[in-house]
This record gives structure tokens, C-alpha cells and sequence, in this order.
């Protein structure tokens, strides 16, 4: 994966930012928060075309995946999506599964680390807290690493099937 330019300028104002004051925070929050949505929608893009140069038996163990994940939340139609992805995904190299389910996990500790970081900024903004914005900085700049470093794994199975 190349570094993109959004990322790449979100962290660089990310990490200055860690030493703002209140009013600082209060007169660049509308460029912080353009800067964070531009670095997610770059990542999300990124990996929106790693995800389309995918083979089809990576294709299809994602999918058996995001169904066993839906039908674990108890919906009927989900139960019935995943049989139905399940069926699809009987041939594929068990291994490529468990490689799968690794890259799953790697997702999900991504996403729990943006979704932590804008709770931090939420709460931030909500009692006007210089320390919890600057520490909300550098939680996002983790999990824009952390992103990063899923979307490489993502490349890295894409080029060994």
C-alpha cells in the first residue's frame, strides 16, 4: 500500500495538534474533523479497490464470514444467507479461511480503534477538554495506523492466493 496523502497530512496535523490549547481545539475543529473524515474516506476507498482485486475463493471465504457474523446475531435471514455463503465457500482452502478470519480480527480491532477515538473527541467537545482532545489525537493517528497496517494485510492475502 502506498501512503496517501489524506492519511498522511491528518497525521501530520494530528500530531501537532496533541499540543493545543482549548482555544486553538475550538477555532480548528472544523479542519480537524474535515482532515479525519478525508483520511477515513481515502482508507476505506484503499480498501474498497483491494477488496475488488480479491479471487473469488477470497471473495467468497469474506463473505461466509460477514454472514456467520450477521447470523450470529440471531436474524433468520441472515441464518439463511449464511447456509447459502457457506455452501458457496465449501471448496476453499481451509487455510485461506483461517488467513480470513485473522484478517477479520485485524478488521475489528481497527474499527474498535476509530470508533474509541471518536467517542474520545465526542466527550471532548462535550465538556470542553484540551487533555481528552489531545489525548483523542493520538488515539486517531493509532487507528489510522492501525487501518493501514489491515489494508496491507488485506494486499498481502490478495498477492499469496
Amino acid at each position: 500500500m502506498h501512503k496517501l496523502p489524506a492519511v498522511e497530512e491528518a497525521k501530520t496535523l494530528f500530531a501537532e495538534a496533541k499540543d493545543w490549547g482549548i482555544w486553538r481545539w475550538l477555532t480548528e475543529k472544523r479542519r480537524v474533523r474535515a482532515a479525519a473524515d478525508a483520511a477515513w474516506e481515502a482508507l476505506d476507498e484503499c480498501e474498497k479497490k483491494v477488496k475488488a482485486s480479491w479471487s473469488d475463493d477470497l471473495k467468497k471465504a469474506d463473505r461466509e464470514l460477514a454472514a456467520a457474523a450477521a447470523a450470529a446475531k440471531g436474524d433468520g435471514r441472515a441464518k439463511r444467507s449464511y447456509e447459502k455463503a457457506k455452501e458457496e465457500a465449501k471448496d476453499v482452502d481451509p487455510a485461506l479461511k483461517l488467513a480470513m478470519k485473522r484478517l477479520r480480527a485485524a478488521d475489528e480491532e481497527a474499527y474498535k480503534a476509530h470508533m474509541d477515538a471518536e467517542a474520545q473527541f465526542d466527550e471532548a467537545d462535550r465538556r470542553m477538554s484540551t487533555s481528552m482532545a489531545c489525548e483523542g489525537a493520538g488515539m486517531a493517528i493509532d487507528a489510522w495506523e492501525l487501518r493501514e497496517k489491515f489494508v496491507r494485510k488485506m494486499e498481502a492475502l490478495g498477492r499469496r492466493e
